[in-house]
């Protein structure tokens, strides 16, 4: 069977961000796998409008084409998930809202407030909406190993029970994976 190619996005775009230490990390992970050829997209490198914004620019409304191109290369996602205030940034929610993901599997690395988990529910819900299937394992980064990353220098590699989850969570995205391009190519040939 061939390689599943997943996208890792950068859910945040803020001055300062954390979300590139969690992207870096998964996509290196995944990397290790013969199963998966994986690639990191950054929100930054697709500054879009806001969905159902009227006055959105030539150059956003491009951009945001774009966006949807890219996505349809890909047969799974893994989306970094800052929470602020108990939810995902509005970027990433606004970069879903543009996107393509239906019968396609997601999984979602958290961090912020209780690893992330208020915002990764918000998105699995969201996803439910956008046709796609989330998988069942996320990996949450709590206070401690973000405090760790940040402030002691340490890598997310060497907290095992990430590593673990994002074992589990990248075999349920493959199996999820499988399974939904396999579908998708039977419905494409009818």
């Amino acid at each position: 069977m061939s390689k599943l190619k997943i996208a890792v996005i950068v859910g945040s775009t803020r001055i300062g961000r954390f979300s590139e230490h969690p992207a870096k990390w998964i996509a290196a992970i995944a990397a290790e796998r013969q199963d998966i050829e994986v690639e990191v997209l950054d929100l930054l490198d697709y500054p879009m409008h806001f969905f159902g914004e009227q006055r959105a620019t030539t150059a956003e409304s491009e951009t945001a084409e774009r966006w949807k191109k890219k996505l349809r290369e890909f047969d799974g996602f893994i989306f970094t998930v800052a929470e602020y205030n108990h939810a995902p940034t509005a970027v990433l929610k606004n970069a879903i809202d543009l996107g393509e993901f239906i019968h396609k599997p997601v999984g979602f690395v958290g961090y912020g407030g209780v690893g992330g988990a208020r915002a990764v529910e918000h998105l699995r819900l969201i996803f439910v909406e956008m046709g796609a299937a989330s998988v069942k394992t996320g990996v949450h980064i709590a206070l401690g190993e973000y405090l760790g990353v940040l402030k002691e220098g340490k890598s997310l590699s060497d907290y095992a029970h990430l590593n673990e989850a994002a074992k589990n969570q990248l075999d349920q995205l493959t199996w999820w994976g499988n399974a939904l391009k396999a579908a998708r190519a039977v419905v494409t040939a009818s």
